[in-house]
């Protein structure tokens, strides 16, 4: 059975410690954003709003600009904002550092992973999610004794093998294991609003059903904004966006349910792209 989120189940299952963000919509709304790479354009005037507690995915022919809206949003040093704005919870971060903005509580989990040698998973995560805290006011940092279970729990809900957490960031991980890793990661940091990068691309039909459970169970428990970027209607087999964007030419040119995801599975983009100036 294919694991589905609907809008009334995203909300009642919500599960919040109590010094997490009690009863909070977290908001991250996007205007007008433009933004280049040199002299290339690449996004022409973004607008999206992304609230607690929803799934949005992007959708569009490569070269649309799917990745550099997430990448942009991270504050990846490459692009170059021309325009517009983003904000979160009504703070615009266009103008903020990575770290600063992974404070605040965005997540971006990459399409190509990289390695980091030399440095353990467990370690690695452990000190991010310190410093998270560290960064909104918490004075007590988690123990090595207290992170370890925690971090087990969440690798066994994506069927890694627990080794990997002394292991150096992906340093010989599997293309799935990487995608595996990020939602590891996800789940322990619990970010407000989680971008992914075609979390399932390269991923066989089994990792693709883990990646996409630990994403739904992730969502359940935490109540996050997530935005999915994906080729592929496959992914939204087992996590029912609430809404569908169709990207193209750097901008959104139509946004519906998942009924617009089955549409373009069915038909393809041209239909919609050939009346786009």
């Amino acid at each position: 059975m294919p694991l589905t989120l609907t809008k009334p189940m995203a909300k009642t299952s919500k599960k919040i410690s109590s010094h997490e963000r009690p009863n909070k919509i977290d908001v991250l709304e996007i205007t007008n954003l433009h933004a280049n790479i040199g002299e290339l354009k690449i996004l022409n005037g973004i607008n999206l709003t992304i609230r607690s507690n929803e799934i949005h995915a992007i959708m569009g022919p490569n070269g649309s600009g799917k990745s550099t809206l997430c990448n942009v949003l991270m504050g990846h040093p490459k692009y170059e904002v021309t325009k517009g704005s983003a904000k979160f919870n009504g703070k615009e971060i266009l103008e903020l550092e990575p770290n600063e903005r992974a404070h605040l509580g965005l997540f971006l989990g990459f399409q190509n992973p990289l390695e980091i040698s030399g440095v353990s998973m467990g370690s690695f995560l452990r000190l991010a999610r310190n410093l998270n805290l560290k960064a909104n006011g918490e004075t007590k940092q988690i123990s090595p004794m207290e992170f370890m279970p925690m971090l087990k729990g969440t690798a066994n809900l994506l069927k890694m093998d627990e080794k990997f957490i002394t292991r150096s960031v992906n340093e010989g991980f599997s293309g799935g294991e990487k995608k595996r890793a990020e939602i590891v990661q996800m789940a322990v940091l619990q970010p407000k609003i989680a971008m992914l990068d075609e979390i399932d691309s390269g991923l066989d039909i089994d990792a693709l059903k883990i990646v996409a459970e630990g994403i739904v169970e992730t969502f359940k428990k935490n109540g996050m904004g997530i935005l999915l970027i994906t080729h592929y209607q496959r992914l939204l087999n087992y996590i029912t966006p609430d809404f569908v964007h169709i990207m193209a030419k750097g901008k959104i040119i139509q946004s519906g349910d998942k009924k617009l995801a089955k549409e373009l599975e069915k038909n393809g983009y041209e239909k919609i792209l050939k009346n786009i100036k």
